[in-house]
Formats: C-alpha cells, structure tokens, sequence
C-alpha cells in the first residue's frame, strides 16, 4: 500500500472539502493511503509537491484548488503557472493529478467539485494513481 500526498490550496473551505472528498475516495477505492498538506494558493502547490517528494514518503501526488476568474489579470497568472508548475514536475517523472480548477464562477466550480457531479477530485487522484502505475511499468 503506497502513500499520495493531497496538496490542496485551501482558498475556498466549501469546495476544496468536495474536490478532497472525490480524491480519498478513489485513492481508497484503489487501495492506497493518503495525505493531506495544505498551502495558501494554487501557485504554492508545485513547489510544495517539490519539497514533499524529497522525502520519498509519497509514490504519487494530487495537487487540488480552485480559481475563479476575477476582474485582474492574476486570474490567468495564477491559472498558467500552477498548471506550468505540476506539469514541470510532471515532466520529470513525478505522478502528479492536477486537480486544479480554473473557472469563471462559483456555479462551473460546484459542479466540477462535487463528487456526485463532476467529481473533479477524484478524476485528478485517478490520473494520478493512473501515472504512478506507467511509472511502475516502466521503472529500469
């Protein structure tokens, strides 16, 4: 049974708790442990899952938030460089879900986050545990 690490950028508490609930679930389901680390936005989860995967405690990492399109460019700042970030890390043999939504409003956000709907958490933690099998596979 191998540990992820759920990083989460806790902005807004009554989503995040549902993009959280869909990513245990399907780490569960599939018979792993997990962590959560929490971190103050979106552009802090790639160098949090950074610095955790130094520790070599985690096989596979999710990272979760959610951004709403404000009136300020920081939307799309914030939106490119967390996705930039895990995809980097990506890139470099890690197995990181991205479960970072990047929406206009808090009705796309709902959605996406509940796990009854659109259960983006629990897509971000398939994909993750998804690339941490092809890591697997192709280990020399």
């Amino acid at each position: 049974m191998s540990t992820i690490l759920l990083v989460e950028a806790r902005f807004y508490p009554h989503l995040n708790d549902m993009l959280l609930a869909g990513a245990r679930k399907a780490i569960e389901a599939a018979g792993h442990k997990h962590e959560t680390l929490t971190v103050p936005g979106a552009l802090e989860i790639p160098g949090a899952i950074a610095l955790a995967a130094r520790s070599g405690r985690f096989c596979a990492f999710v990272g979760l938030g959610v951004v709403i399109r404000g009136e300020t460019y920081h939307f799309e700042v914030v939106s490119n460089e967390s996705a930039r970030g895990i995809m980097d890390l990506t890139l470099q043999g890690f197995a990181i879900g991205n479960g970072i939504l990047t929406v206009e409003n808090e009705a796309q956000a709902l959605e996406r986050c509940d796990p009854a709907r659109l259960d983006k958490g629990g897509a971000a933690a398939k994909a993750a545990l998804a690339l941490f099998e092809l890591r697997e596979d192709y280990a020399p």
